[in-house]
């Protein structure tokens, strides 16, 4: 397991698909909210954290325990309904990797979410065992938890998740009237959904309770102040919490940063995406047509995307293995865009395909239907976050036009993301405004926002914003590389300023830069490289 693997290419669409959203909606801090997260910390610093065994413990090593933390569904009712976040957490082992006799001090708790919204981070805690996190694992007790509405969290849903998963599936990137029709009947279907299973709680599932549940989160910990690395959807709630509560923060990590800009909260922001996947597909084709002699998918990048079109076609003819058709194959191909670990698995596969051999495209493909609860919660849970954080355009035919016009130039990631946003169209729950993220001079202590210059599920102008609107940040940027997450992961220089900052409190100059993360190698099997795919 590589540390790349905590931002969960599993469930790839739902870590950035973000959008944004025009002015309006209504205030964003409820009345008697403040007061209810005040009576909420009170209560969660009194009654802590019993930990004890994981539900699914048989899996996990004993070093790893499980708690509860009750956080109220509404803020402005902190009597009323209460919620179990389930929490995760390895101690810090004190050990010094390169020292064994040395004993590390314990540093307090970091806190991680892994973004979404929808993604889990029970499992966090494990990456303590890898050679990138062992110092952090030595002098941290590492934290993992599933949201509101994830996982073992008062878990939502919006649908029969046996009716979730639909394969084959077409996915058309210049859809016919009548797919669009079908797509908008499936978009109300589903907001109507989500509104009947949920009732009255729905309007709770946003991001600013996930903001306060994280401060609910510290404080049951006993952690007087916040250490937190949040990724991708993360860093957005994560920047809410130190607009909210700056005084709270000790350090935090934003990594791979969303736009928090509140006119890109959520439309906008899904539109700039879009645009963002179609560079970074292009980059992945452009790594096959140098590696030709392996995977013979074409020497050039337009001729790496035909074989890929010839592939869509053949598929939506006659599905591989009954299951995978033009969908699955994007929805593959989709996580490529997110990291490059995954070029040489989907170049093989797809060359495999086209030489007659269905089998690795069909392993990598093919929807998982042991794994459909947990898809379609975590589905949920980002439609409902995203739709009730801010306004969204309500007449289909504004979707129409702005993507239309998009997919013209961005062809290949544009109308997924349509369809799997426009539930919020329809949908009934209460929006918010969004609020204003930003701190002023003094406010917050100084804090670490890494990103990669090329990632297209958080595009690099994000970084940027987060930047500007952070007072006292420091930006590092992973220069020419894409991989959305990079703490953690394969760049030593990268994570020499993450140690640095979470060890030490160091930080580098307002802005740093690390060269890129070597490419991955192909599966470098030339004899199995047989007849040359047209191209």
């Amino acid at each position: 397991m590589r540390a790349a693997a905590l931002y969960p290419a599993a469930g790839a669409l739902l870590l950035t698909t973000l959008a944004a959203a025009p002015a309006g909606g209504v205030p964003s801090i409820g009345a008697g909210a403040d007061s209810g997260v005040a009576l909420a910390v009170a209560r969660a610093a009194a009654q802590g954290v019993t930990f004890g065994k994981c539900p699914d413990a048989r899996d996990l090593p004993s070093s790893m325990q499980c708690g509860t933390v009750s956080v109220p569904l509404d803020y402005a009712q902190p009597n009323g309904k209460q919620i179990k976040l389930t929490v995760s957490r390895v101690r810090a082992t004190h050990r010094d990797p390169n020292n064994s006799k040395r004993r590390v001090p314990r540093q307090g708790a970091l806190v991680f979410n892994p973004g979404g919204p929808g993604g889990s981070g029970l499992r966090f805690p494990l990456v303590g065992v890898l050679p990138e996190w062992k110092r952090l694992g030595a002098a941290y007790d590492l934290i993992g938890y599933d949201p509101r509405g994830v996982g073992r969290s008062a878990p939502l849903s919006c649908q029969d998740p046996q009716h979730f998963v639909k394969a084959p599936s077409l996915a058309p990137t210049h859809p016919s009237e009548t797919y669009k029709q079908e797509q908008v009947a499936q978009a109300k279907a589903y907001a109507r959904g989500c509104a009947q299973r949920a009732g009255s709680a729905l309007r709770h599932y946003t991001s600013l309770n996930n903001a306060r549940d994280l401060d609910v989160l510290r404080a049951a910990l006993g952690e007087q102040k916040l250490t937190f690395l949040g990724a991708s959807y993360g860093t957005y709630f994560g920047a809410l919490y130190a607009t909210l509560f700056p005084s709270h923060v000790r350090r935090m990590v934003f990594d791979a940063p969303v736009n928090p800009d509140p006119a890109q909260i959520w439309y906008r922001n899904n539109l700039a995406q879009s645009v963002a996947f179609e560079s970074r597909w292009a980059d992945f084709r452009e790594w096959v047509a140098r590696h030709d002699r392996v995977y013979r998918l074409g020497r050039t990048p337009e001729a790496v995307l035909r074989s890929y079109e010839r592939a869509r076609a053949r598929l939506a003819a006659a599905p591989a293995g009954g299951k995978v058709g033009p969908g699955q194959l994007q929805g593959a191909f989709l996580q490529a865009g997110y990291y490059d670990d995954f070029w040489p698995s989907r170049a093989e596969a797809l060359s495999a395909y086209l030489k007659g051999d269905p089998k690795p495209l069909i392993a990598l493909a093919s929807p998982a239907q042991e794994a459909a609860k947990e898809a379609e919660n975590a589905n949920a849970v980002y439609t409902a976050v995203e739709c009730n954080d801010g306004p969204w355009p309500t007449d289909f035919r504004e979707w129409d036009r702005d993507n239309t016009r998009l997919a013209r130039v961005a062809p290949f990631e544009t109308w997924d993301n349509v369809w799997m946003n426009l539930p919020c169209a329809y949908w009934t729950a209460q929006r918010q405004k969004p609020l204003d993220v930003r701190t002023g001079p003094g406010e917050l202590p100084p804090t670490l926002i890494l990103a990669a210059e090329r990632d297209a599920a958080a595009p690099y102008d994000g970084a940027l914003e987060m930047h500007r609107r952070l007072t006292g940040s420091v930006l590092v940027t992973e220069r020419d590389a894409g991989a959305h997450g990079i703490a953690g992961g394969a760049n030593r220089c990268v994570n020499g300023h993450l140690e640095a900052y979470l060890l030490e409190g160091r930080l580098p100059v307002r802005r740093a830069s690390c060269a890129p993360h070597p490419e991955p190698k192909p599966a470098d099997r030339p004899e199995k490289a047989t007849a040359r795919a047209k191209s």
